[in-house]
């Protein structure tokens, strides 16, 4: 063993002893053998004695039985620390790196090489490195944290991997710090002011970071926090260091791949807790984070079967900046059974049901303005549009889905509050994707089913296109196709109105063009629900008198009938067809001679009959 131990050399850095090149003593034979796991040392009682307090109270408790063999059990760092340790007792230099310090740290303190036993001694040497050398250095740091992995919890009790973090967050800040000045600059006006164009180059650590086993990790992110680092450095630090452990699962980053519905097995159980773990460090500042990357975690949390409140909170994130995602973002595929539908409906619902939440809060966060939050320039009201459109095409997509019931597309379109749509078109025509492409996949979808899906279409609010369709789409109910035409009647009767300005004749329902076009966008939801209440009101009423004066018109036409019999007189005639053209079917007289009245009022009544 002293022949192996001469062949063997370490170069470290310099000690205050002179340079030896041989063992000390190695012509007098060993007194006393070393085991540990790993390895056996035969070696000199002296000089471990006179280093180690651990192995001085061994020798001394066996003095009388002249004791040749110490068996040392779970030493820190194995045979390879010990023999640095040993090298260091008979006065061989070596080098403390931070590939070691370490193990030595943990060593000197296991075999109590302290300063109460020999001056400068191996605990104080590799502590003074660590503190003046190591601390001073990120990469240093981040490769010491490494070593550290196998050395718990000894490495915890003696403050290394604490001082290592503490080091590795406050050289970051500074890094961000000096960088930030970097970028400061002067303006043509003399002002000074930060560089955003200027590549920030004070996050260099971020993959460096990525090399940590994920306890060290969430340590150092948590401590880096605590310090100030911006949440833009701490998320991307997350995005590096999430696409390296899970470069397996990299199929859930795609949005575009195919789904999968196969569940994993219970071998998961690091990725999962990398998942949970950085899903628990994410930023709280909104759109630190890309949307894509926060589904791509949701995506891997269901499949990893992570905790529930793990994917209830970013369900919660994606919600809260819902007005930036994309369809690929929304189709998550259904991990399940196969009998379930392709992509996961109710993790969608959830979002958007956090979405609206968020939404409304938002409003009642105003300053008690109502109006102002919800008017079309207002981020919120904004964002309610995006994702209007968004969730239309989104049930467009899932419409022919066989295995999508009624009340889950239901639940998805209804989500949004209804000032949320402009147009209805895109719902519209979601819901005849539904009703066309699933008639084989819903056979058993009622007239009382068609009926309450056709009731989430406000008719008001479809372009003339749609209406046109609708108008002739016979998949829709009749109770629904008579709404379309008897609207787009108004539509049409209002137009006429607006076109000649001379007339008496005024637009039927003049509210409706406030509550179904681009001007409800301005009001509140809670003055757009009682428009439209007041607007259902003077329909019902309107509806109501067209039925008095149809009844009136046929009284008339029974007594003129009977008076043309009597008396079947021209002039009479003439009287007829005159007092006839004074009825209009809408509520108003004409102010101007008709040159036709009886004609024009014939076809009046017509249309408002195949209205009604």
């Amino acid at each position: 063993m002293d022949k192996h131990h001469n062949q063997q050399q370490l170069s470290l850095t310099k000690c205050s002893r002179q340079r030896h090149n041989e063992w000390i003593f190695r012509d007098v034979p060993s007194d006393i053998t070393i085991e540990m796991t790993g390895g056996t040392f035969a070696l000199h009682k002296f000089p471990l004695v006179s280093r180690s307090g651990r192995i001085r109270k061994l020798v001394a408790e066996h003095k009388d039985s002249n004791i040749s063999r110490v068996e040392l059990l779970n030493l820190p760092g194995g045979a390879e620390s010990f023999e640095l340790a040993a090298k260091f007792c008979y006065g061989v230099n070596f080098e403390i790196t931070s590939a070691n310090v370490a193990q030595l740290c943990c060593l000197s303190d296991y075999l109590d090489m302290t300063e109460e036993f020999s001056k400068s001694n191996l605990s104080s040497r590799a502590e003074e490195y660590l503190d003046t050398i190591v601390c001073k250095n990120l990469e240093m740091c981040i490769e010491v944290l490494q070593q550290c992995e196998n050395l718990l919890p000894l490495a915890d009790e003696l403050n290394i991997t604490n001082r290592c973090i503490d080091a590795i967050a406050s050289k970051a800040c500074v890094e961000q710090i000096a960088s930030s000045f970097s970028r400061l600059e002067y303006s043509s006006s003399g002002r000074l002011h930060m560089n955003r164009q200027v590549k920030c180059e004070g996050d260099w650590w971020i993959e460096d970071l990525s090399a940590l086993r994920i306890d060290f990790y969430q340590r150092v992110i948590t401590a880096m926090k605590c310090r100030g680092v911006r949440p833009e450095s701490i998320g991307a630090s997350l995005m590096s260091y999430a696409q390296k452990e899970l470069t397996k699962k990299s199929s859930l980053w795609n949005p575009s791949s195919q789904p999968k519905f196969e569940t994993v097995d219970g071998s998961n159980g690091h990725e999962r807790v990398v998942v949970e773990t950085i899903v628990s460090l994410l930023p709280v500042e909104k759109l630190v984070i890309p949307i894509s990357f926060l589904f791509g975690v949701l995506r891997s949390a269901m499949m990893l079967d992570c905790a529930v409140a793990c994917r209830l909170d970013l369900e919660r994130r994606i919600g809260a900046q819902l007005d930036i995602a994309t369809l690929d973002d929304l189709l998550i595929p259904s991990f399940r059974h196969a009998g379930d539908t392709m992509f996961d409906v109710d993790t969608v619902h959830r979002i958007l049901v956090n979405f609206s939440q968020k939404d409304d809060s938002e409003d009642d966060m105003e300053d008690g303005s109502v109006f102002e939050s919800d008017s079309p320039h207002s981020p919120s009201q904004s964002a309610l549009f995006k994702v209007s459109k968004l969730v239309d095409t989104y049930l467009a997509e899932i419409a022919p889905d066989a295995n999508l019931k009624l009340n889950k597309f239901i639940a998805i379109a209804d989500t949004l509050p209804g000032h949320s749509r402009t147009l209805h078109d895109g719902l519209y025509r979601a819901i005849d994707i539904y009703l066309k492409e699933g008639s084989e996949a819903h056979q058993g979808l009622s007239d009382a089913d068609k009926k309450n899906l056709c009731q989430l279409i406000d008719f008001q609010k479809l372009s003339q296109e749609a209406g046109a369709h609708a108008a002739q789409n016979e998949r829709l109910p009749l109770q629904s196709m008579v709404q379309v035409l008897y609207f787009e009647q108004l539509k049409l009767r209002n137009a006429l109105c607006c076109s000649n300005p001379d007339d008496d004749l005024k637009p039927v329902h003049q509210s409706w063009r406030v509550g179904s076009g681009a001007l409800s966008a301005s009001m509140s939801p809670r003055d757009n629900y009682a428009s439209l209440r007041r607007e259902n009101r003077e329909l019902k009423l309107e509806l109501a008198r067209l039925r008095m004066r149809l009844n009136d018109l046929e009284k008339e036409h029974v007594c003129m009938k009977r008076n043309m019999e009597k008396s079947n007189s021209h002039k009479f005639m003439s009287s007829f067809s005159k007092k006839i053209g004074r009825f209009s079917f809408f509520g108003h007289s004409s102010s101007r001679e008709s040159s036709s009245p009886s004609k024009h009022s014939e076809g009046k009544e017509s249309k408002v009959m195949e209205g009604t």
